[in-house]
């Protein structure tokens, strides 16, 4: 019936008229719910409640309390930028109740104007104001799940996978029973879907082959039987892959549909390789200690380390003859605001978080068996703001150059949640290279990983960047167990006793703040290196809710312990 106005009299005529004149048709207009609450209004002749953006738990109400006509997510899940985060539990509210028509994405493309190529042979792009008009939405046009010239966003990866054909509800790895549900409303599982399945473990890949599907008709359950020798120890997944069986229209025959991945348990869960490195003793004996007015320094056979006493944090890390930081070590808890932070950016800058510094009070250092140990009573602070967390360091440094890390926070809950928490380091640029087990080859966060999944990758620092055409926070990747960055023969390992997140960049946070498009971004000259204990949900608020709670950074208390290890061939 028309699209974001009002709605009154005129609509309700014309809502009865084009009843009267076909009633095979149904009828819908998402704005009836703008109205005048002191008039009673008729909605008999609209067959479908509709709404733009709801949050989760109004959808829920209006089920629970009301129900009367069929659901329709006229739009939802602004797919804007580095997002959208929430397509997974949209589709299970959709599945779960038969009163949910589905939905539609906002949108298809991003829109923007080709300007041709910059000096360093980057598409430039001009959206909003860039061509000097006054009235304009900004990026505001630049909504879609992919880019101007057809690129897949991130975002389209995800929700190709979150609607794929075929779920895997549950699998027995005792009796490699396998039950799988077919989503599709027409065709049997078995005529339209290849599967393979691929047993990995810590990233290691341990089996692999075709699996024969049953007949499974439309919306029904089928049963698999699929035995695999499940190793005791590791990180074992068994991940199912979905091909197209014929060329379907547009589609060629093996496409990839989608995937599921099935973490199984067995005796110890933990990865191995990231264990192994957690718990290695130190084979030399314990760092020599210097100790000045500002500064610690802290030396073994092969490194010199250097800790400023006014920020307990490494201003030098030298291994091998080999100086890995370009800058002082910082902690962490701002994000370049992707955009979805649009309105929580404006909490976030009056919280100080972009301009936070971490300040020691006090420092102190033992003898701890073959190693040193640092204690550091710290907060971090910002101009104008009270206190915003108090930190608690302690870096234990072996013989053999490790650094073991273990912050215990204390936020001041008067602040709003944090966009992130984590250690960055400013390596030279020479670490141009990386290996990780965790989810990938895609960026990935709490909330948006549905397209990524556990393994080892391998990777250019430069390819690890998502070229977003108005920059923002991107390349991290969620739940991993190990990392490696590599330099000439040098490298420096990170793994921790719980999953953490990293990105790797050429760019800084504040670089990708600045500047609002990608061509007119400015390399920093290191390599920097994010290590997160964690980071906020990316959420679709540019237009839609806000972050879904259970994907918010919003605990006050908590514990991150990481190790780094440098080393040289």
């Amino acid at each position: 019936m028309g699209n974001e106005t009002a709605y009154g009299c005129n609509f309700e005529a014309a809502l009865k008229w084009t009843k009267e004149y076909d009633s095979s048709r149904l009828t819908q207009y998402e704005s009836a719910r703008y109205r005048n609450y002191d008039k009673q209004y008729n909605y008999d002749n609209l067959d479908i409640y509709s709404r733009m953006y709801p949050s989760l738990e109004e959808i829920e109400q209006y089920l629970k309390e009301d129900g009367s006509k069929p659901f329709l997510l006229v739009e939802y899940c602004h797919s804007m930028g580095n997002g959208p985060g929430d397509f997974e539990d949209y589709f299970k509210m959709i599945q779960e109740n038969d009163l949910m028509c589905g939905g539609f994405v906002w949108e298809w493309c991003d829109h923007a104007i080709y300007k041709g190529l910059s000096d360093e042979g980057k598409k430039i792009f001009y959206y909003g104001g860039d061509h000097g008009e006054k009235i304009h939405d900004g990026n505001f046009c630049m909504d879609g799940l992919v880019y101007p010239d057809r690129r897949p966003h991130n975002g389209l990866l995800e929700y190709q996978n979150v609607y794929r054909p075929a779920r895997v509800l549950s699998y027995d790895s005792k009796n490699g029973q396998l039950i799988i549900h077919n989503y599709m409303e027409f065709d049997n599982l078995r005529d339209y879907v290849l599967a393979k399945y691929e047993l990995s473990c810590d990233g290691d890949i341990l089996d692999a082959g075709n699996i024969d599907l049953p007949s499974v008709p439309a919306l029904s359950d089928g049963e698999i039987y699929l035995k695999l020798d499940i190793p005791r120890n590791g990180k074992v997944y068994l991940k199912l892959t979905y091909f197209l069986k014929n060329d379907h229209g547009l589609i060629e025959a093996g496409h990839r549909l989608g995937f599921d991945e099935i973490l199984i348990e067995n005796e110890d869960m933990r990865n191995q390789k990231a264990l192994n490195l957690l718990e290695a003793n130190s084979l030399r004996k314990s760092p020599l200690v210097e100790e000045t007015d500002t500064s610690i320094s802290l030396s073994g056979e092969r490194f010199k380390y250097s800790i400023d006493k006014r920020t307990g944090m490494f201003t030098s890390i030298i291994f091998d003859g080999f100086e890995y930081l370009d800058r002082p070590a910082k902690i962490n808890i701002y994000r370049a605001p992707t955009d979805n932070d649009m309105y929580i950016r404006n909490e976030w800058k009056k919280a100080g978080y972009d301009e936070a510094l971490v300040r020691a009070y006090t420092i102190c250092h033992s003898q701890v068996d073959e190693a040193v140990r640092i204690l550091v009573k710290a907060s971090m602070c910002a101009p104008v703001v009270q206190r915003i967390m108090d930190v608690n360091i302690t870096w234990i440094i072996d013989g053999d150059g490790a650094i073991t890390a273990r912050f215990d926070v204390s936020k001041d809950d008067e602040f709003p949640d944090l966009p992130r928490f984590g250690l960055r380091l400013f390596l030279n640029k020479s670490f141009d290279k990386l290996n990780y087990y965790g989810m990938g080859p895609m960026e990935s966060y709490r909330d948006k990983h549905r397209a990524a999944s556990h393994g080892a990758y391998e990777s250019s620092i430069a390819d690890m960047h998502e070229d977003y055409i108005m920059p923002q926070e991107n390349g991290s990747h969620y739940d991993c167990d190990l990392l490696a960055l590599h330099s000439n023969g040098y490298s420096l390992k990170v793994v921790s006793s719980d999953s953490f997140s990293f990105n790797a960049s050429e760019y800084t946070q504040e670089e990708l703040e600045l500047k609002k498009h990608n061509y007119e971004l400015v390399k920093c000259g290191s390599t920097v290196l994010c290590i997160d204990y964690a980071m906020n949900g990316i959420g679709s608020n540019s237009c839609g809710p806000g972050v879904i709670d259970k994907y918010r950074f919003c605990e006050n208390e908590f514990s991150f312990i990481l190790k780094l290890v440098p080393s040289h061939e």
